[in-house]
């Protein structure tokens, strides 16, 4: 099986519900993010403080390929779209699902996280204009599931469903 990449903006819950899946269909995950912590040694907040964003993608696009491509799930980063390189990688090396939360959500569960660079220190407007830039590349993927309203358990259950039906070619 090919690997499972799960996109979104960021707290749209792909962390949460990729440890959920990788437990429903015991598969090893990965995040993105934490990969690239543990390898330089330091926070993605540090990263763009001291290298700046553009060789944090870098890094990011870097670290797809080093990842499995088969058997496993991968927890991207909220921006890993923003390079259409890694767009293609995930939609030919393995199932691309954009986890579909909408900005109101979103803003809540981002509302006193001061760990994400892009957001921290953001006006609403601000993060919103990010958030409608990505979408369009978010869209690209070959599966959107719309979770905006849905418990964890809830929004596993959608993914993990959404993955059978495209694996049995009902897509």
């Amino acid at each position: 099986m090919k690997s499972i990449y799960l996109t979104g903006f960021m707290g749209a819950g792909k962390t949460s519900i990729g440890k959920a899946l990788g437990e429903k269909m015991s598969l090893p995950i990965y995040d993105t993010d934490s990969y690239i912590e543990k390898n330089e040694g330091c926070s993605i907040k540090e990263i763009f403080d001291s290298r700046g964003e553009e060789k944090f993608r870098f890094l990011e696009e870097q670290t797809l390929r080093e990842l499995p491509i088969t058997n496993s799930i991968i927890m991207t980063g909220g921006g890993i779209i923003s390079r259409q390189s890694n767009i293609e990688w995930m939609k030919v090396k393995g199932v691309m699902l954009f986890l579909y939360c909408d900005i109101n959500t979103i803003m809540k569960r981002l509302e006193n996280d001061v760990t994400r660079p892009l957001v921290h220190k953001k006006s609403i407007e601000e993060i919103n204009m990010i958030y409608s830039k990505r979408l369009p590349l978010y869209h690209q993927a070959h599966l959107t599931i719309d979770i905006s309203d849905d418990t964890l358990q809830e929004a596993t259950e959608k993914v993990y469903q959404a993955i059978k039906s495209w694996q049995s070619g009902q897509h």
